[in-house]
């Protein structure tokens, strides 16, 4: 996220922070070309002018202008008047009192409302809540069949919606069907427009007022920039929004709806949608951003994101099955499930200070089609073959090509890397390194 912008701002501080001293013309003209940068980000100009303002004022101050590194205190400045942009902290769901709690998801057309939906119930399923979805889009007949299929995806129920009914009356029905299936959150999946209409935000106000919705987010594409920012104003006037949702935020966004829509309609972000799967969903917290966008680091995200990738549990039965027995093919086929999850190694590397920057680091991320190749491999194997690699011969390494639709080359260097792997295992086992061993397979597939 925010790459162009990352490397706007460490070009800025680079400057500043190469000067032992400062002067009120050197932080003038840095500020000049934060403006810039903000601007090119498609950042409100009236949030950016406010934002410099406070920078300013705060930067020119005499503790920072005699010390020992003003170019650093100015960063931390930065830093910390980004965060108050943004929310300052993590704002959580207001999920208290007597459940079901009901969620409203509102938005245009094309935001991705519905997906967004499936995605909010996988997160919040992770977090030991029982959802359930609502299709109450009837306008759109695909977002029923679409919302049913992610309900099953994520293995939690969902109303049984007809475009015959109106999206006020499923709302209402849904809050009893709720209470049958053991539900505690209600996730409503309601009609878009490609623009704001009456018609819209008369049946919007119906689902708010049928259900008492205690959550009313509005889901936005975090792409658009100030426009996200202005269909954020309407939608709250109308509907006194508890919060936002930005979607598509895993490419190069400019970062203007981000770092806008809190300080303009003192809404706040409270996730965003960082890719096509459904567990690419996070919290949004102000601080990492603002860490992440000065090019910082985050390293509180990774270790979360490490603790949900990585199974302590299962990677010790893996050392102590190695201990024991050896390395197997059925445990290398495990492995890759882990090297899939941990997707493109530049998300990884973004999250680390001083990293991201790093142009072979960002190009070094495993390849999807190789991975599903050497899956297709050792799921043609038997499982004897897999329990026992020596047993694979000449004519086997044939039949596993052919039912893999691959090559008996492919067959052969999948092998050569099983025992390059399970010799550097077996030396990492003896140190008993966890770490160790998990890299040791990730290296094989980079």
């Amino acid at each position: 996220m925010f790459e162009r912008l990352t490397d706007k701002f460490s070009q800025i501080f680079h400057k500043i922070t190469g000067h032992g001293k400062l002067t009120e013309k050197d932080i003038n003209e840095a500020l000049k070309e934060v403006r810039l940068a903000l601007l090119e980000a498609d950042v409100n100009y009236k949030v950016v002018k406010e934002f410099l303002m406070s920078v300013s004022n705060k930067a020119l101050g005499q503790e920072i202008m005699k010390s020992l590194t003003p170019g650093q205190q100015i960063i931390k400045i930065v830093n910390a008047e980004l965060t108050e942009l943004m929310g300052s902290s993590y704002q959580a769901l207001e999920l208290t009192g007597r459940p079901p709690w009901p969620i409203m998801l509102v938005g245009l057309q094309g935001s991705g409302k519905t997906t967004t939906a499936g995605k909010l119930a996988l997160f919040l399923k992770k977090q030991g809540r029982k959802p359930f979805l609502v299709p109450a889009d009837v306008a759109r007949p695909a977002a029923i069949t679409q919302l049913t299929r992610l309900a099953e995806e994520v293995e939690v129920p969902v109303y049984p919606s007809t475009t015959g009914q109106k999206p006020a009356e499923i709302a209402a029905k849904s809050l009893t069907a709720a209470g049958t299936v053991g539900a505690d959150v209600i996730i409503i999946d309601t009609a878009g427009r490609l623009s704001i209409d009456k018609t819209l935000m008369d049946e919007l106000k119906q689902i708010k007022e049928q259900t008492q919705s205690r959550e009313i987010l509005l889901v936005a594409d975090g792409m658009t920039g100030q426009e996200a920012v202005r269909i954020a104003q309407d939608f709250n006037r109308q509907l006194d929004l508890t919060g936002v949702i930005l979607t598509k935020m895993e490419g190069d966004t400019r970062g203007g709806a981000a770092m806008s829509i809190r300080a303009v309609t003192l809404t706040p972000i409270k996730y965003i949608g960082v890719g096509e799967k459904l567990s690419a969903f996070e919290p949004f917290h102000p601080d990492r951003m603002a860490s992440l966008i000065l090019g910082m680091g985050d390293i509180l995200s990774l270790i979360e994101k490490a603790q949900e990738m990585f199974d302590q549990e299962e990677a010790q039965n893996l050392m102590d099955a190695v201990a024991k027995d050896g390395l197997t093919l059925d445990e290398f086929r495990k492995q890759l499930t882990m090297i899939k999850k941990i997707g493109k190694v530049d998300t990884i590397m973004s999250m680390i200070p001083g990293l991201g920057k790093l142009k072979k680091l960002r190009e070094a991320n495993p390849d999807p089609n190789e991975l599903r190749r050497l899956e297709a491999i050792l799921d043609s194997m038997t499982k004897e073959e897999r329990q026992k690699p020596g047993i694979i011969d000449a004519s086997r390494r044939r039949r596993i090509a052919m039912g893999s639709g691959t090559t008996v080359s492919d067959v052969n260097q999948l092998l050569r890397n099983f025992n390059e792997t399970k010799r550097m295992m077996a030396q990492f086992l003896k140190g008993g390194s966890v770490s160790r061993v998990v890299s040791a397979i990730g290296n094989r597939f980079r």
